[in-house]
């Protein structure tokens, strides 16, 4: 992905990492466009940047989507790098039956949304030069938190569906996969002070650095989720799993 001349729509780009990325790839010479649920909030992610742009975006729904590529194509017809970064997180108690709404949201924001979005979009980045498409996971699609069982199974589907796609747009877009650790934001309550996490500014400095090498590493993992990524291959996935999970 070239650093600098692209037209990059982001989602949930409202908060969290989606809006610190942004800031820093408009700070980069991008123009950006943040995408997400909460006008309010997209809003004050582009005040004052000239070059950002906010447009609501429902990603649960499939005909909004669809709606939204379209007008996105014909206000941004530059466009030529997607961020799937929105996502939702829930903690769950499997051991009894419950309310699964908050399981198939997660299902639908994660990972349905995504596919839509890349499939509405897709045929326009093809004929883009420099296109590239970045999805957003976690290192739990690797080593899975178990009170986030839905959660961690989405960001391992979108793995998978990275690791297809990237092949399949192989010489045409380039596919790259962003694996956050734990990290200090909004995305579950009490995240953003929780001593162990990774704090915002440090996480987007190192991924900034990462994005900045060329070629650009099909995955952009920054030191601290190195261990979950590699934990099967080394040879370490139980020790991981116990310690990430502790031990049952």
């Amino acid at each position: 992905m070239k650093p600098t001349g692209n037209t990059i729509l982001m989602t949930g780009g409202g908060s969290g990492i989606g809006q610190a990325l942004a800031h820093r790839l408009h700070a980069d010479g991008n123009r950006v466009i943040v995408a997400g649920r909460r006008r309010a909030a997209l809003d004050e992610t582009i005040a004052g940047r000239d070059g950002m742009a906010a447009a609501v975006l429902d990603i649960e729904d499939p005909a909004a989507i669809a709606d939204f590529a379209a007008t996105l194509i014909a206000d941004h017809p530059a466009l030529n790098v997607v961020i799937n970064n929105a996502g939702i997180m829930r903690m769950e108690d499997l051991t009894t039956a419950r309310d699964l709404a908050a399981a198939e949201a997660m299902i639908v924001t994660n990972l349905l949304g995504p596919i839509r979005l890349t499939n509405a979009l897709v045929d326009h980045l093809m004929a883009q030069p420099d296109a590239a498409i970045v999805n957003v996971t976690s290192g739990l699609a690797f080593v899975p938190l178990v009170a986030g069982p839905t959660y961690s199974a989405t960001k391992a589907a979108m793995h998978s569906y990275t690791l297809s796609l990237r092949h399949q747009l192989h010489g045409r877009v380039e596919v790259i996969e962003l694996a956050p650790p734990g990290v200090q934001t909004d995305l579950t309550p009490g995240q953003a002070v929780r001593d162990g996490y990774m704090p915002l500014k440090d996480y987007i400095d190192e991924v900034m650095g990462l994005f900045g090498q060329r070629p650009t590493p099909a995955e952009i993992l920054v030191d601290r989720v190195k261990m979950l990524r590699h934990a099967e291959a080394d040879g370490q996935f139980d020790q991981v799993m116990a310690g990430l999970n502790g031990a049952v």
